[in-house]
């Protein structure tokens, strides 16, 4: 899925507060869905006409393209433009021809290889530039286009109205989509009726939004795993809604290893036997799973030593029984107990699990971890499960000490090395990076945890000649996860 959103608001003399807001939350629920963004803000006619090429690339290679722009649009002759910061609105000629063509954008994702098309415009907000040219209101805003065959076009106002720049940090239709548009399992014409009901009420009724669409199937932002999974039940997936039933197999160790006390949780280990787990439901088994996982990176060192034996342990399991205990403990990494996915992974052990992968006996199990993540690929450099190796280049500094200091970690030719804002200030205030010494292995270990690349998977090539052993210096407060 790829996406390119635009939020113009630097307009000369008639700055609109809110559309770079816009620009930068739909950017992040965006990616937050899977999709690859490109983010524009406060463009020049140039710099759209250069993001749409790059964007008509990606729309070959994706299944799913999405347009997005908040800003001042205008229609002119009956055709529509969205205008650019460096638009000349001296006349309706000018601003034409100093604008971009909204006409251009939807032939050119009509006629790219990908299946659904989304176009979502925010951009009729009143616009002062068109008074000067004493034209008639009723062209105001922006004329009705009829949608390709698999688009949805999305405007923030019915035709001949305009949009409110909104009271808070968002325009107002932007605000409305904001409040729907992560929905668990709403087909999207069914989101934006929900979007005009909302902005209804915070406008008072005097802005509809309303939709042209030619879509010929569904298309959902957020489908939840349990809707996506059909393999495990949700409340297995959303485990917090798992119900524990002492009556049925192993439910009474899942409650213990959820105790989070290590004296209740390091027993259940020697009960993980053949004829208990092969007993016990699917469900059960992959939360069961998914509860191992949480207790060992918990410090639950008879849980930890089952995972780094995993192999041995389960040989006398059913084939799917073992793999519904393995998917749970992947699984459990990358999502939390509602079934969402993550904000910081939980890789403490990912490497005790992930070890796994070298055999071609849970090749299932790491299918399985990678179809789910691929949905938000755009979270991970690789995705987890995928079977290519990956090669990272560590850029150095040596010091008067002997020391080397790490100036860049590349992927792809890119560095990947980073820091936080609120660490970068620090580093203003105190003059410069701060560094912290670590063992060339415990580097390894961290880039590996962080890309959530497994070790075995993962080459790491170096501008000097390393030593495990070797110390170096790692940018304080400095990390490589996407």
């Amino acid at each position: 899925m790829t996406a390119l959103v635009l939020g113009n608001g630097a307009y000369p003399n008639n700055e609109l507060a809110n559309a770079t807001n816009d620009a930068e939350d739909m950017s992040k629920k965006l990616s937050d869905f899977g999709f690859s963004v490109i983010k524009l803000k406060d463009a020049t006619k140039k710099s759209i006409d250069e993001s749409v090429n790059s964007f008509r690339d990606n729309l070959n290679s994706n299944d799913i393209g999405l347009f997005y722009f908040a800003g001042h649009g205008m229609q002119i002759e009956g055709s529509n433009y969205i205008t650019a910061v460096d638009s000349d609105f001296k006349s309706e000629i000018d601003a034409k021809y100093s604008s971009y063509a909204l006409n251009k954008i939807i032939e050119i994702m009509e006629k790219s290889n990908n299946k659904t098309n989304i176009i979502i415009l925010d951009a009729c907000r009143n616009n002062p530039y068109l008074r000067a040219w004493n034209r008639d209101p009723s062209f105001d805003g922006l004329a009705p286009v009829y949608a390709p065959k698999g688009t949805i076009i999305a405007y923030s106002t019915s035709p001949g109205e305009v949009a409110s720049d909104g009271s808070k940090s968002n325009g107002a239709y932007t605000e409305a989509l904001l409040q729907h548009i992560a929905a668990p399992d709403i087909p999207i014409e069914d989101m934006f009726k929900r979007v005009r009901n909302s902005l209804s009420v915070l406008t008072k009724g005097q802005q509809t939004s309303w939709e042209h669409t030619s879509l010929s199937g569904d298309f959902f932002f957020n489908l939840s795993l349990g809707s996506s999974i059909d393999i495990y039940s949700n409340e297995a997936i959303s485990d917090e809604l798992f119900h524990i039933d002492s009556d049925k197999l192993m439910h009474t160790e899942i409650r213990h290893l959820k105790s989070h006390d290590w004296y209740i949780q390091n027993p259940v280990a020697p009960k993980l036997t053949a004829t208990s787990l092969n007993d016990a439901d699917d469900d059960t088994v992959f939360v069961l799973g998914r509860n191992i996982y949480q207790a060992a990176c918990g410090s639950a060192r008879y849980l930890s030593s089952y995972i780094s034996r995993f192999r041995e342990e389960t040989t006398n399991l059913h084939a799917k029984t073992r793999k519904a205990l393995l998917d749970g403990m992947i699984f459990e990494i990358f999502f939390n107990s509602k079934g969402q996915i993550r904000d910081s992974f939980k890789t403490s052990k990912f490497n005790s699990v992930f070890d796994y992968q070298k055999f071609s006996e849970f090749n299932d199990s790491f299918t399985f971890i990678s179809d789910v993540l691929s949905t938000y690929h755009s979270r991970f450099y690789a995705i987890p499960g995928k079977s290519r190796d990956i090669s990272i280049d560590v850029s150095t500094k040596v010091n008067d000490k002997g020391e080397y200091k790490v100036l860049g970690v590349y992927y792809s030719g890119h560095n990947i090395l980073r820091s936080d804002e609120d660490l970068s200030l620090y580093e203003e205030e105190f003059g410069g990076v701060l560094y912290e010494g670590i063992r060339g292995s415990a580097l390894e270990r961290r880039i590996s945890e962080e890309l959530l690349i497994p070790s075995h998977k993962l080459k790491i090539n170096y501008d000097f000649e390393y030593k495990p052993k070797a110390k170096l210096l790692f940018p304080y407060g400095h990390t490589v996860a996407k």
